[in-house]
């Protein structure tokens, strides 16, 4: 049994990081002899250790799209803009991510319209009664 006023442990509770800034103090002490070990095993033939490193120090190629300028008459309806957009597409004025996009902001566009449109009605109801 314990003896009342007597520590069961002596030293106290072990250092445990408390958060991430704690945990990044701890590992980079070594940082340097761990990195040094992964390029050590990668240059032996690790796979795994030489694509943590090439994942790690790489960055991924992200294609890059630039702005373009595409006439959409704002007055045309939505069926018209939207041909517009896979025109531009088919044409190669438009990336597909570029024309994807478009086409989802008119896709959402014509959302609000249809709720404006709604509202009014319902609203053009009520006030018949």
């Amino acid at each position: 049994m314990f003896e009342k006023g007597v520590s069961g442990n002596p030293r106290g509770r072990p250092f445990m990081p408390k958060g991430l800034a704690d945990l990044r103090r701890l590992i980079a002490k070594d940082a340097r002899t761990v990195i040094q070990k992964l390029l050590d095993l990668a240059l032996e033939g690790d796979v795994q250790a030489a694509k943590l490193l090439i994942e790690r120090t790489i960055p991924v190629y992200k294609p890059t799209e630039y702005p373009v300028a595409i006439d959409l008459n704002p007055t045309d309806d939505l069926t018209t803009q939207g041909r517009a957009v896979v025109a531009g597409l088919t044409d190669g004025t438009l990336a597909p991510g570029q024309a994807g996009q478009l086409l989802q902001g008119l896709g959402a566009l014509a959302r609000l319209i249809e709720v404006d449109q709604l509202e009014k009605r319902i609203a053009a109801l009520e006030s018949q009664k």
